[in-house]
């Protein structure tokens, strides 16, 4: 059983922050973040809550699939930057969009969250018949854990939010899903100050680098290494389950992280760099929003048309990947 993606909607805060802004608070240039990430601009959210981003690409997601909003069986958020600890970001929206009769829960698999969420939702499909529709929204707000004095990470990112409105179908679908926790040094931020002098069964929780609360903290080369490996092994995983190839495929949607790393990652599998679907030049590294927002943007303009195959893939903290090989 496979997922169709009924409607798409997406949206991104008014405000942008050009390369040249950041010469104004950091040692950089316009040159030097183009050359290395092949980032220009990215939107912050400023006073607009994660919920909020994520109710408004709801809101035009269901539009877009022309359907009764009390239909929508599950919500399912996808996010690293939750306005609450609890309660989830998922049960806001499904308030502020009037799904009074849906389930709603968080999941947080960091950037590779959209295709893990994707992958969720057709397994809760596929087993409760009386499931109709399920909405999948990722939104995120990454500017607020963002150290705007470090200016290897802070160029990086950016804010918003993507949504799909899905319901069960027999067209392509195979996923892989993966982690490598010995990783989870290389990309993360703390929410917990665990005391030095409580003894625990792991070392887990030692070796990690020096970084304040709440701020993100990434090994830019740790993470590259790992990418540039996790994404063709995603992709090719979940293909030969269904017996397809590279050749198969009309178009890539990666995790939108550093040009760098998609054009590696091409190399890796092969494949032209004309069937990579990239927006991170204007909307820069939105984590688990990257991939639905690149998606979401190609519908809108035509590139993805209906009974393409695609092939989304997402690397994260965790460390995380997985692959979805699907027909739109």
């Amino acid at each position: 059983m496979g997922l169709n993606i009924l409607g798409m909607g997406s949206y991104v805060p008014e405000q942008k922050l050009t390369n040249n802004d950041f010469t104004k608070f950091v040692e950089t240039s316009d040159e030097w973040i183009r050359t290395r990430t092949g980032i220009v601009e990215r939107r912050m959210a400023g006073w607009e809550p994660t919920w909020y981003m994520g109710k408004q690409a709801s809101l035009k997601a269901v539009e877009a699939a022309g359907i009764d909003v009390g239909d929508i069986g599950l919500v399912i958020s996808t996010t690293v930057t939750p306005d609450f600890l609890t309660p989830s970001m998922a049960s806001i929206i499904q308030y502020e969009i009037g799904a009074e009769n849906a389930a709603a829960f968080d999941l947080n698999a960091a950037c590779s969250g959209y295709v893990y969420a994707l992958d969720t939702a057709r397994r809760f499909l596929e087993t409760d018949s009386s499931l109709k529709y399920v909405l999948v929204v990722a939104n995120e707000a990454l500017s607020r854990f963002i150290d705007f004095k470090d200016r290897t990470t802070c160029i990086l990112f950016g804010d918003g939010a993507a949504a799909a409105v899905v319901e069960r179908s027999d067209k392509l679908f195979s996923s892989h899903l993966g982690s490598d926790g010995s990783g989870a040094r290389s990309l993360f931020a703390r929410n917990l100050d665990i005391a030095q002098e409580i003894a625990v069964e792991s070392d887990f929780d030692s070796g990690f680098p020096e970084k304040p609360m709440h701020q993100l903290y990434q090994d830019g080369k740790a993470v590259y290494k790992f990418a540039v490996n996790a994404l063709p092994t995603a992709f090719e995983r979940a293909a030969e389950k269904v017996g397809i190839t590279k050749d198969d495929v009309d178009f890539f949607i990666p995790h939108q992280a550093n040009v760098r790393i998609i054009e590696t990652a091409a190399k890796k599998l092969g494949v032209s760099m004309d069937k990579f679907i990239v927006t991170l030049d204007h909307y820069g590294n939105t984590s688990s929003v990257s991939i639905p927002l690149a998606l979401c943007e190609a519908i809108e303009k035509g590139t993805v048309k209906r009974g393409m195959k695609l092939g989304l893939i997402g690397f994260g903290a965790g460390l995380t990947y997985g692959g979805i090989v699907m027909e739109y």
